[in-house]
């Protein structure tokens, strides 16, 4: 028996651009692992669509799995932030998805889904993304983040202008041309091969945003009060809570001029993140509050988040780690350039998260995928 396990990515999208990078820290490990223990498996990623509707995200995954598994063989899906959410419909009893695939049968293949970050009950930050100006900030946000994992850092030049935009409403009022600017600004660095899948992705961005509206804690209340967990199926999270950005946070930045307009820029997307509608708390059972309190000293409030999805709106199943990490430091989006491939920091969130952090929690999340199914 094999074991095949699917990274589904969230709705930056850009492992389709250039080489899976998206993943790249996480399969990279995986793989490891599991040769080191002698696991007969693979790893693939799914190249799904950035901001398109969550059945469409999903049918993609169904079809990346039809594809590649054996008859004999089961398969295990980890979805990062949206990704969890794909991985959830994937498996839903009864789930009708935009595919000719057998669906039900290939959800039957499956025996654990793991989601990693995960707006479960929404992101206020959806909310915000999925007005008109915020779509734009959200093609923008995409092309950064991309140029950030090929680059390294972004120019600062560019980082004041992001910061500004997240930061200052009428920094987005004044000057209509500024995200155009920008992003003719990011594309100028990349190499024309990788500056055309860059507008692709752009393209997709542009042409289906379905994904924003879903996102929002008012679509969340429509997903969860439909879509129901497979029996059979063993599901777990990883949840995650950043450093609040705050004076010693911005002190501990430095003097660094970049690295302060990261931080701004994190300052605005936490700021954003952090206004859950009154009336929507995310239930917890008994075990996650204990979990939760263990890993961070105290339940965290509705303020707290990962720079992107509200911290206690991650928990679906058993809570396999909670940590202190932003939204991409968690699949290995950290500042560790001397390693080997080397890990860049997507946000300047002062969080701490260490490479030797981020595996053990991979190993956790591992021994959760293979550990049989309990009973009761």
């Amino acid at each position: 028996m094999r074991h095949h396990i699917y990274l589904i990515p969230g709705f930056f999208g850009f492992a389709n651009v250039g080489r899976l990078r998206y993943f790249l820290h996480v399969r990279t490990f995986l793989l490891q692992e599991l040769g080191a223990r002698g696991i007969d498996a693979e790893v693939h990623v799914v190249k799904t669509y950035p901001t398109a509707s969550l059945p469409k995200r999903t049918a993609r995954a169904i079809e990346t799995i039809a594809g590649t598994i054996g008859d004999q063989d089961v398969a295990h899906l980890i979805g990062h932030s949206t990704g969890g959410l794909d991985a959830r419909l994937a498996v839903a009893p009864n789930v009708s998805l935009p595919t000719p695939r057998p669906v039900e049968a290939l959800a039957q293949r499956v025996r654990t889904v793991i989601s990693v970050a995960t707006p479960h009950f929404g992101s206020p930050l959806a909310s915000f993304l999925a007005g008109m100006r915020g779509q734009k900030l959200l093609e923008l946000l995409s092309v950064t983040t991309t140029y950030v994992l090929r680059f390294g850092s972004l120019p600062l030049a560019v980082l004041l202008s992001l910061a500004s935009l997240f930061t200052d409403a009428d920094a987005r009022g004044r000057n209509p041309t500024l995200i155009d600017e920008l992003f003719h600004q990011l594309l100028a660095d990349f190499s024309v091969g990788r500056r055309r899948a860059v507008q692709r992705l752009l393209a997709d961005v542009a042409k289906d945003q379905a994904l924003l509206v879903q996102l929002t804690p008012e679509g969340m209340d429509v997903f969860n009060a439909t879509v129901r967990d497979r029996a059979e199926i063993r599901y777990g999270s990883v949840v995650t809570r950043a450093t609040p950005p705050g004076v010693g946070s911005t002190l501990a930045t430095g003097l660094d001029a970049a690295a302060q307009a990261n931080h701004t820029l994190y300052h605005g997307l936490h700021r954003l993140a952090a206004q859950m509608p009154r009336g929507r708390q995310p239930p917890l059972s008994a075990a996650a509050r204990e979990t939760l309190r263990r890993a961070y000293r105290r339940l965290p409030s509705l303020k707290a988040n990962d720079g992107i999805v509200p911290t206690r709106a991650q928990v679906w199943g058993e809570v396999i780690q909670a940590v202190q990490a932003d939204h991409l430091d968690i699949i290995g989006h950290f500042g560790d350039p001397t390693r080997s491939p080397p890990h860049y920091d997507w946000l300047a969130t002062r969080t701490g998260f260490t490479r030797a952090k981020f595996e053990d929690l991979w190993r956790q999340v591992m021994g959760f995928m293979l550990e049989p199914k309990r009973s009761g």
